[in-house]
């Protein structure tokens, strides 16, 4: 499976191919899923560019997407969104118009009460596990580590993920993976990810860059490129 990340904590200013509002995000998740993806993920967006968990917003946005696309379209619920643990909980709790997943950063404060939440609400939850954190530990001590959709596994390097997909395996309540990084991580780990048969994404939330070094125009070019890519290619010099 392959997912697309259409913006994340980018905006216009890295590229102006990022979407920002609900009608370019539908656009971008048409394109993209019409390449090839199989799933959407999407950071609802502030009028200003912020991220947002606005009950309106995520209705607006969800809405906009799926009179576009017919596969299923996950959220964000980083704290960067809303720090306090409490509102931020709150938030997800007054949302009208629900997505079909959502990803909860296994590290950041309340992050085990807002997937319980979110599984009451009959949202499925990705759990981020940046290799970097303490959210790995946590999460395979975590009794909510069987109930959730899959594993995110999110690192900076190939090094850097054979320990933590390692761990994973390991854990009575193994779960599907999906790895993925950032940046200059993004193609080699995804270049991994089929190599140990895991789901992967790519998007400009992930990279600016087609895996040849030149800008990337767009979502659907990323996810082109990123079928197209070998396995075993290696990263431009």
């Amino acid at each position: 499976m392959l997912q697309v990340c259409l913006n994340g904590g980018r905006g216009p200013g890295d590229a102006a191919a990022v979407p920002m509002t609900p009608v370019a995000m539908a656009e971008a998740a048409a394109a993209a899923v019409a390449a090839g993806a199989g799933d959407v993920h999407v950071h609802p967006k502030t009028p200003c560019g912020s991220d947002t968990l606005s009950p309106r917003v995520l209705a607006d946005t969800l809405s906009a997407i799926r009179a576009a696309v017919d596969v299923p379209v996950g959220v964000s619920t980083g704290a960067w969104a809303e720090p306090d643990p409490v509102r931020r909980l709150a938030r997800v709790r007054s949302w009208t118009v629900l997505p079909d997943r959502a990803t909860v950063n296994w590290h950041e404060p309340g992050a085990e009460a807002l997937a319980a939440a979110l599984l009451d609400l009959g949202v499925a939850v990705e759990a981020v596990l940046r290799a970097d954190t303490d959210g790995p530990a946590r999460f395979l001590r975590s009794s909510l580590a069987p109930r959730v959709l899959r594993a995110v596994a999110e690192v900076a390097s190939e090094s850097a993920a054979l320990p933590l997909l390692a761990a994973l395996a390991r854990s009575p309540h193994a779960r599907p993976v999906l790895l993925h990084g950032r940046d200059a991580a993004a193609w080699p780990l995804l270049r991994l990810a089929r190599r140990q048969g895991l789901a992967a994404r790519i998007g400009l939330e992930d990279t600016l860059l087609l895996p040849d070094g030149s800008p990337a125009r767009s979502n659907a070019r990323l996810v082109s490129a990123a079928l197209a890519e070998p396995a075993a290619a290696t990263v431009p010099a």
